[in-house]
């Protein structure tokens, strides 16, 4: 099934399910009036959420068009947003791109760091920015929303309380992470709001596209209208999201409507740097990559940040070419 929630005057918005084919949805707000309530009651809340989803699609309840400009992100805030850095390839040019050895732990043991969970951005909302010196960058992302799962579990465990899949645009300014970083406490004036894909989807929903632990796809980012990556999900994808969230809770308990990313989705060709889908690659997911292989290749990068007015979508496909999570569409704005 697929979760979204409408704006409706409250932070939270309100819980409806929406149709396979995200034309219609129906007011959910009878099982519980947001998407945390139902993953606070989710053994409860789950089945019936599923009928109404099965009567939403033989149309026997009550329905309304389903707007992804009138959705907040599923979750429009959460208790925990931990985004992971699965895709080890990123992390390995980012790197070599400042002349810096990646330590060979990166290859076992997870990055992760704790963004800010108090106000996510809408889907179809501007990215306000404060001066574009920050250098705004997208990044196009897998994302899960958790159950409850006990401090010390097994990746095996811990991907058993995956409850939603979605997408998500983790906003980074570039130009403030170093000095940041520099400090030693990790990032925080860096990471405005991240925005979330309007619609939410059941792990079963995705079919074969879902191994239990990894999805399967191209995440489509167009840049200013062009096709800037097509990355495969699951390919040199280093850790899973059993492996993710295992590594948040090591040492502590993680609460339903926790939020897991998984970094930047990247992909390595011939055992190289990617290359732009002009010169037969499957391109980026952020302009951070393309700018660290430009410096690699050629002693300084050339492609700009983000600038007012640039705009990105970032979306997914099913093998029948329908979008499964809907868009993230957005616009960089003078804030």
């Amino acid at each position: 099934m697929k979760l979204a929630s409408l704006k409706n005057g409250h932070r939270d918005g309100k819980l409806v399910v929406v149709s396979k084919d995200l034309a219609w949805c129906t007011d959910a707000s009878l099982i519980a009036p947001t998407l945390q309530a139902a993953l606070d009651d989710w053994d409860r809340c789950e089945p019936a959420l599923r009928t109404l989803a099965e009567q939403l699609e033989r149309e026997t309840v009550p329905s309304e068009r389903f707007h992804e400009r009138e959705a907040l992100s599923p979750l429009p805030r959460a208790y925990q947003w931990a985004d992971g850095s699965a895709y080890v390839n990123h992390v390995e040019l980012v790197r070599k791109a400042r002349n810096a050895e990646m330590p060979a732990t990166f290859w076992t043991d997870p990055l992760m760091y704790q963004g800010g969970s108090d106000a996510f951005l809408a889907p179809r909302e501007d990215i306000p920015l404060g001066d574009e010196a920050w250098g705004c960058d997208m990044e196009g992302e897998i994302a899960v929303i958790t159950g409850d799962a006990p401090a010390g579990c097994s990746p095996d465990e811990a991907a058993k309380a995956i409850r939603l899949v979605m997408l998500v645009n983790d906003v980074s300014l570039r130009g403030l992470i170093p000095g940041e970083l520099a400090k030693g406490f990790g990032f925080f004036q860096s990471k405005p709001p991240s925005a979330f894909s309007p619609v939410a989807v059941t792990p079963d929903e995705l079919g074969a596209a879902w191994d239990g632990k990894k999805l399967q796809g191209e995440l489509l980012v167009k840049y200013n209208g062009e096709l800037f990556g097509k990355a495969e999900c699951s390919t040199d994808m280093t850790f899973d999201f059993g492996e993710l969230i295992a590594h948040l809770a090591k040492t502590r308990p993680v609460t339903a409507g926790t939020i897991v990313g998984s970094g930047t989705v990247s992909n390595k060709l011939d055992g190289g740097p990617g290359k732009p889908i002009s010169e037969g690659g499957v391109g980026y997911s952020c302009i951070a990559e393309i700018r660290m292989i430009e410096t690699i290749q050629n002693g300084k990068p050339t492609t700009p940040f983000m600038k007012y007015g640039d705009t990105v979508r970032i979306s997914m496909k099913d093998a029948d070419g329908h979008l499964i999570f809907g868009a993230i569409e957005q616009k960089v704005v003078k804030a």
